[in-house]
């Protein structure tokens, strides 16, 4: 057994053994290779100490990263193997990688050998995660609220962005796994991600104050030709009023416009919002959970 740091150049290879894995569990890949290759030239994450590759007898048999979440005391897990002997190999460097820290691992709600794993880890369920999907077999209907107006971004318009980046840190201080970045941080990690698109970050304003905001990415155009809605966030003092069914309502629309299938999003079943009767509400369903997992290293 040899354990190697992971190269950008090793991101085919690394694709190929979750995709093998996914498809065990969950019956299809749910990553493509572009979310792997973004992992590791992400800014957070440093191949030199963050990640880990198994090989037995020249074959790839395992993949371990662990990843500290900005400045804060969280880092998030990942052990991912073909063999018993380099789930063992990587599980003693991940754990071992940070002390004084919480750390957490996603794990497919039917996957029992992972939650078994993680269970003799001490490891204890923190919450799931669902991921729901609307169609659009048709034009969706664009919504519209008086005194709103909804502006789209693009990476020349930094008030925008700066607008879009304060209301998502605002919109989501409360939620499960948020963590604070500064406008730099933000930005740099959206530049990294090949899935990004500054276009279809959306603005909504109430009478000219920023009010709610929407980050839609390309995470899902490779795999399902759907648009993904990775951040929806409207402020506190604005909630209950329509401001997400809106924002929801121009990027279904937008993505119809572009020939996509779908929207997907991920949504936290224990929200501090009622986040998962406003997507039902606008014709989403759920298809796969993610339980996540935490621990005290």
């Amino acid at each position: 057994m040899e354990l190697t740091r992971p190269k950008p150049a090793d991101a085919q290879a690394i694709h190929a053994l979750i995709a093998e894995l996914d498809t065990i569990v969950v019956g299809r890949p749910d990553s493509t290779l572009d979310d792997v290759a973004d992992l590791l030239v992400d800014p957070d994450f440093d191949p030199a100490t963050d990640g880990w590759l198994c090989f037995e007898d020249g074959r790839l048999t395992g993949f371990g990263q662990a990843m500290r979440k900005g400045r804060t005391d969280e880092v998030m897990l990942d052990v991912r193997a073909r063999t018993p002997g380099a789930a063992e190999a990587l599980w003693e460097r991940v754990l071992g990688r940070f002390t004084g820290v919480t750390a957490e691992i996603g794990v497919y709600a039917q996957d029992a050998a992972q939650r078994r794993a993680v269970e003799s880890r001490g490891f204890t369920y923190a919450t799931t995660f669902h991921r729901m999907r609307v169609d659009h077999a048709e034009q969706p209907e664009v919504l519209f609220l008086p005194g709103v107006t909804v502006e789209a971004a693009a990476f020349d318009k930094e008030p925008v962005l700066r607008d879009v980046h304060r209301v998502l840190e605002l919109g989501f201080a409360e939620h499960f796994g948020a963590y604070e970045r500064t406008y730099d941080e933000w930005y740099e990690s959206r530049e990294a991600s090949s899935s990004n698109d500054w276009g279809q970050l959306l603005l909504a304003r109430v009478h000219g104050r920023p009010a709610a905001a929407l980050m839609g990415t390309d995470n899902f155009v490779p795999d399902e030709n759907c648009g993904y809605v990775q951040r929806l966030a409207v402020l506190p003092g604005h909630r209950g009023r329509g401001l997400g069914k809106l924002l929801l309502s121009r990027a279904f629309a937008a993505d119809y416009r572009r020939g996509r299938v779908g929207t997907i999003l991920d949504v936290d079943t224990n929200n501090v919002t009622p986040a998962l009767g406003l997507y039902t509400s606008m014709g989403m369903r759920p298809y796969m959970a993610l339980d996540i997992w935490r621990a005290r290293l």
